[in-house]
């Protein structure tokens, strides 16, 4: 496979350390012609290092070891642990399929900088906290990597502006994870309601869950003194609450985890072994984002992509406290209402906008009401729900289940980084589902109805919400 602009994009590893910060150690480079001598040569492989090799990670990490196209050379970790579990997996996955039965190929670090050094490595899949996804990303086409990278790709809308830009000045392709649009039976109901099956769109509905069920999970249970679910549970914001600082585990390097957020001491509940489930750091400002980071990026680019506004997004944000409607919601230009609901109840309950005998279930999508009746574009919730029954003749379905597993995300990034095309889901488009979601945050967080100019990326009128666009980084870090 031709590799264009390799000598451009290449970096040296003594220019790219120094540009990031100062490393702790010198990575060990390994050849790409070294791994597998019985194996297929390099240049049918794409070369892939992954970044955060944790719950989620770990299920990338599989996904690359069982495609032959793909070579995994390196994993990096902040935490030993989950690094030397990484590292293993691979070399035993490899080993496996080695007519000499031994493998010792896949490089293992702590500092990503160093994986990135590496001038065999042709992408990198970015698995890390929230926190980390924009300047890993920006970082990697920097180093002349294409990339995968867990949503939400930023923590602000202003981090996901500069994302973009950098892609497109380095020519790299960008996947962002939100693999629910390349479900074959997700991607026809949303292609329904884009050519106009419904009719006008009139509302849309989606969940946005505040922080009781978390709050009130076993593990937080020991902390309820600095974390009651009385106090903070109905928050719909992620928190900023100081914890009390616990001694660092052995293998972890606690100040690259926290990188360029904030500084916090280490406490367990951001980050422990085992895991308790993932993302379990996503209830802080400083590392995540609460419901965007657990479900409503994967929900707003399949609802964009249905209602043809994946490139643009809402013109005003309405909270429920304003009065005009019950819960959050926010306004398209052509007049399309999205609203945030905590439960599919309140659709019927509340909102009255689909028969109280409807089966409403699942997530990562949205139901859509239109002239015409109504859709669902759930996962997880058993089959496509929707009236009147003919709208699935004519969607030509050849199954109305979704089935996760279908999805060709990795595929469809793995094939464009060989032909230089678009994937699925590029930079633009997950910078705007993440940005829906930071937007939503600022609605909340300031409790008034906002203007929003999706071409301008700016409030109308409204510099105090504009200050909440962005956000520093930590020093020494920066994009």
């Amino acid at each position: 496979m031709q590799r264009a602009g390799r000598k451009q994009r290449d970096v040296t590893r003594r220019g790219f350390l120094a540009g990031a910060g100062a490393c702790s150690a010198a990575p060990w480079v390994l050849s790409a012609r070294a791994w597998a001598a019985d194996g297929p040569a390099p240049s049918d492989h794409i070369t892939v290092g992954v970044i955060g090799p944790g719950l989620m990670g770990r299920g990338h990490l599989n996904r690359l070891l069982g495609d032959g196209d793909v070579q995994v050379l390196a994993v990096c970790d902040v935490d030993k642990v989950r690094r030397d579990a990484a590292q293993q997996r691979a070399d035993q996955a490899y080993a496996a399929a080695s007519t000499a039965g031994t493998y010792g190929g896949c490089a293992a670090y702590e500092d990503y900088r160093e994986l990135l050094a590496r001038s065999d490595i042709d992408a990198v899949v970015i698995a890390t906290p929230d926190h980390w996804h924009t300047l890993q990303s920006i970082d990697a086409a920097k180093a002349g990597k294409d990339v995968y990278c867990e949503k939400p790709i930023s923590l602000t809308v202003a981090e996901g502006r500069r994302l973009v830009e950098v892609m497109r000045r380095y020519g790299r392709v960008f996947q962002t994870g939100t693999q629910y649009r390349s479900i074959p039976t997700v991607r026809r109901v949303c292609e329904f309601v884009r050519r106009g099956g419904l009719g006008k769109v009139k509302h849309v509905f989606t969940l946005w869950n505040n922080l009781m069920g978390w709050l009130l999970s076993e593990r937080f249970k020991p902390w309820q003194e600095f974390l009651p679910a009385e106090k903070y549970g109905h928050s719909y914001v992620p928190l900023d609450v100081a914890l009390p600082g616990q001694p660092v585990p052995d293998g972890l390097n606690w100040p690259l985890w926290v990188g360029p957020a904030a500084w916090r001491p280490y406490h367990p509940l951001y980050h422990i072994n085992p895991s308790p489930g993932v993302v379990p750091w996503s209830f802080c400002e400083d590392f995540g984002a609460v419901s965007v980071t657990w479900h409503h990026s994967h929900s707003a680019d399949v609802i964009q992509y249905a209602l043809g506004m994946e490139t643009s997004g809402p013109v005003e944000f309405l909270p429920p406290g304003e009065g005009r409607y019950p819960t959050m919601t926010c306004r398209y230009a052509n007049g399309t209402l999205l609203h945030l609901v905590d439960h599919w109840g309140m659709v019927k309950d509340v909102y009255k906008a689909v028969p109280q005998n409807a089966h409403v279930a699942g997530n990562f999508g949205g139901l859509f009401v239109g002239e015409r009746g109504w859709v669902t574009s759930m996962s997880t919730g058993g089959p496509v729900q929707g009236e009147p029954a003919e709208i699935f003749d004519e969607m030509g379905l050849k199954t109305r289940d979704v089935n996760i597993g279908e999805n060709n995300h990795h595929a469809n990034w793995l094939e464009c980084i060989r032909t230089r095309q678009q994937p699925n889901c590029h930079e633009e488009l997950g910078h705007r589902s993440a940005s829906l979601g930071h937007l939503t945050i600022i609605a909340y967080k300031l409790g008034r109805p906002l203007r929003w100019d999706p071409a301008a990326e700016r409030f109308d009128n409204d510099e105090e919400a504009n200050r909440l666009l962005s956000r520093p980084m930590r020093s020494p870090w920066h994009v």
